[in-house]
């Protein structure tokens, strides 16, 4: 296991924080021990929660061309068919990834292909899970294509998640379970896919980003 290059600022700060809180409450607290190790406990969870949510475990990553890998870490909240507005503007097969504070939060290509569409949306905050979050709150969404499909990804931030991380630009060539990018602190990801389109999870799955089979085409 590794830590993602997103985390080597904030463990950098906890780590910062956590020892300078150390040294005074040690130093000028001498007094009232109970009060000083109370503190550092907390601090020290507080510094294995961020290197925790930074993670980056080795997989053996699942790989096929007529395979569609889920993007992200998280729990299926979502699979209906509705209304895409923002790209294909005709009906789509919806799946919606819940990615909690302890998810691994690595966003990945779930196929080969071009990155046709790429749209950053600022906005606000609400609950991932709220209804409205999918057209209200911050968001990426990005459609990526090859010769026989295209699927739209929307990256939606959560009201812990406040930046939403891309690594791709229209235009860009990538490869199947490639980082295309990270949200920090909680957050959803949506998978748009072709009406009809038969799917191999079902709602309540916990699946893991660049493993789980999504669907096939």
């Amino acid at each position: 296991m590794s830590i993602h290059r997103e985390g080597y600022k904030y463990i950098i700060i906890t780590s910062l924080v956590w020892a300078i809180l150390g040294y005074l409450t040690f130093h000028y607290l001498v007094d009232f021990m109970w009060f000083t190790w109370a503190i550092n406990i907390i601090f020290f969870l507080l510094w294995f929660w961020v290197l925790w949510f930074f993670r980056l475990p080795a997989r053996k990553l699942t790989e096929g061309a007529n395979l569609i890998i889920a993007p992200a870490d998280g729990k299926v909240v979502v699979i209906e068919e509705t209304t895409e507005t923002e790209y294909f503007k005709d009906r789509r097969l919806q799946i919606s990834i819940f990615m909690s504070p302890l998810n691994v939060h690595v966003n990945r290509n779930p196929i080969s292909g071009t990155i046709k569409y790429l749209q950053y949306h600022p906005g606000k905050y609400l609950v991932a899970w709220h209804p409205k979050s999918s057209t209200e709150n911050e968001r990426t969404t990005l459609v990526l294509g090859n010769n026989k499909i295209d699927i739209l990804m929307r990256q939606i931030a959560g009201a812990m998640a406040r930046r939403i991380c891309y690594y791709v630009k229209q235009g860009d060539n990538v490869t199947q379970n490639n980082e295309f990018g990270f949200i920090r602190f909680g957050s959803r990801v949506d998978v748009f896919l072709p009406a009809g389109t038969k799917v191999d999870v079902k709602i309540g799955d916990v699946v893991q980003g660049g493993v789980t089979v999504l669907a096939k085409y």
